[in-house]
């Protein structure tokens, strides 16, 4: 089986990143973790390293979106969590190169699924391509 590229989880609450980076782990996918916007950018420094990108924005201020900005120009898929349903975040989402808004609580089965798309299938454009 070919390795894995790791997937970057951006998640300021501590507990939190713990959780969905065992959670992942244990379904076989490496995790690089951040928990703050340095730590974010640092990451973002190593792009061939980086499959997919799951970022709560819940803690963040504005200047997410660039960091989620260069996850787009790097073409990295990018997932933005969020604590509520809200269309405004989710346009700036979409705006910033999001392939989606997954809002919490997050339900691991749909995660799962999805990550595996973007992952294996080498993200949502491509699959849509296969399909034709």
């Amino acid at each position: 089986m070919p390795r894995r590229p790791p997937i970057l989880i951006v998640e300021r609450n501590r507990r939190n990143l713990e959780l969905l980076a065992g959670f992942l782990g244990g379904a076989g996918y490496p995790v690089v973790e951040a928990c703050d916007a340095e730590e974010f950018g640092q990451a973002l420094g190593k792009p061939a390293e980086i499959g997919l990108a799951l970022v709560d924005l819940a803690g963040f201020d504005r200047g997410v979106w660039e960091l989620c900005e260069r996850l787009r120009t790097m073409d990295v898929p990018l997932l933005v969590i969020s604590p509520r349903q809200n269309a405004a975040i989710e346009q700036e989402s979409l705006a910033h190169g999001a392939y989606g808004m997954l809002i919490k609580p997050l339900v691991s089965r749909e995660l799962l699924a999805l990550v595996q798309r973007l992952l294996e299938d080498d993200g949502p454009e491509e699959d849509a391509q296969s399909h034709e």
